[in-house]
C-alpha cells in the first residue's frame, strides 16, 4: 500500500467563504444597479409629468391673455379654466346657457381646442372635463339640496358639452381629432362638494367660509396621462 496521502476533493472551508463573498458581490452590485435603473425610470416620469403640465399651462395662458379680465377666466395650476361670473353662465335655478355665455363659448372654443388638439399631447391627455358647480343654496325641489343641485350641476355641463358639439370648431374637425376628443370630453356635475371660498380655493381643503357667489362656476379640467403613470410609479415604490 502506498504511504501517499490520498488527495482530498472537499473545498477548504476559506474557499468556499470566498466564493460565497464573490456571488454576493455580483448580486449586490446587479441589485443596485436595477434600483438605479428604476430610480432613473421614475425621475424620467416625474419629469415629463412636470414638463407636460407647465407646457400645457404656458400655452393656455398665452392663448387666452387677452380674455382672462374680458370673460371672467380664472387658469389654474392643475390645468382648469374656470368661467367664474354665474350672472354670465347660467339663469338662477337654470342649466340653459345664456345668449352671453354662448357668445362667449363660441371664441372660447376655438382657442381652447387649438391648444389641446395639437399632435404632441395626443398621448398626454387622457381626459378633458368639463364641470358644472353649484353654490349651497337649495333650489326646492326635493328635501335634498345636495342632489337637487347635483342634477343643475350635471345638465349645465351636460349642455356645455352639447353646444360644443354644435360649433363648427368641432363640426369641422379631422374624423381622427373629432374621434380623439369624444373620447377624451366628459360631463361632470359636482353639485356644491366642491365649492370655493374667496380666493377660488376649494373651501373643504383651506376650510374658509364658502363663497356661494364664486362657487356657481364651470370648468374646463385636462387630466394628463402622466398621473396615471405616476401612480403607478408610486405604486412600485411602496411595492420595494
Amino acid at each position: 500500500m502506498s504511504g501517499t496521502k490520498k488527495e482530498s476533493h472537499w473545498i477548504p472551508l476559506a474557499d468556499l467563504m470566498t466564493v460565497l463573498m464573490v456571488i454576493f458581490l455580483f448580486m449586490s452590485i446587479s441589485y443596485m444597479a436595477l434600483v438605479e435603473k428604476r430610480q432613473k425610470e421614475q425621475n424620467q416620469i416625474f419629469k415629463d409629468y412636470e414638463e407636460s403640465k407647465v407646457t400645457l399651462y404656458n400655452e393656455l395662458n398665452q392663448a387666452f391673455k387677452d380674455d382672462f379680465a374680458k370673460w371672467d377666466l380664472k387658469l389654474d395650476n392643475d390645468l382648469s379654466i374656470k368661467f367664474t361670473n354665474p350672472q354670465v353662465l347660467f339663469g338662477t335655478g337654470s342649466s340653459d346657457i345664456t345668449s352671453h355665455f354662448q357668445t362667449i363659448l363660441t371664441d372660447f372654443l376655438p382657442k381652447y381646442l387649438s391648444v389641446v388638439l395639437q399632435e404632441k399631447y395626443k398621448d398626454k391627455i387622457s381626459e378633458i372635463r368639463i364641470e358644472g358647480h353649484t353654490d349651497t343654496k337649495p333650489i326646492g325641489r326635493t328635501s335634498d339640496p345636495y342632489i337637487d343641485n347635483m342634477k343643475l350641476s350635471q345638465d349645465r355641463g351636460r349642455n356645455v358639452l352639447a353646444f360644443l358639439r354644435t360649433q363648427n370648431c368641432f363640426v369641422n374637425l379631422q374624423p381622427t381629432e373629432k374621434e380623439r376628443l369624444q373620447y377624451w370630453l366628459t360631463a361632470n356635475g359636482l353639485s356644491y362638494g366642491r365649492a370655493v371660498d374667496k380666493d377660488y380655493k376649494i373651501s373643504f381643503d383651506s376650510k374658509q367660509p364658502i363663497d356661494n357667489d364664486k362657487s356657481r362656476r364651470v370648468e374646463f379640467r385636462i387630466v394628463t396621462t402622466s398621473e396615471a403613470i405616476i401612480n403607478e410609479a408610486l405604486k412600485n415604490i411602496d411595492d420595494k
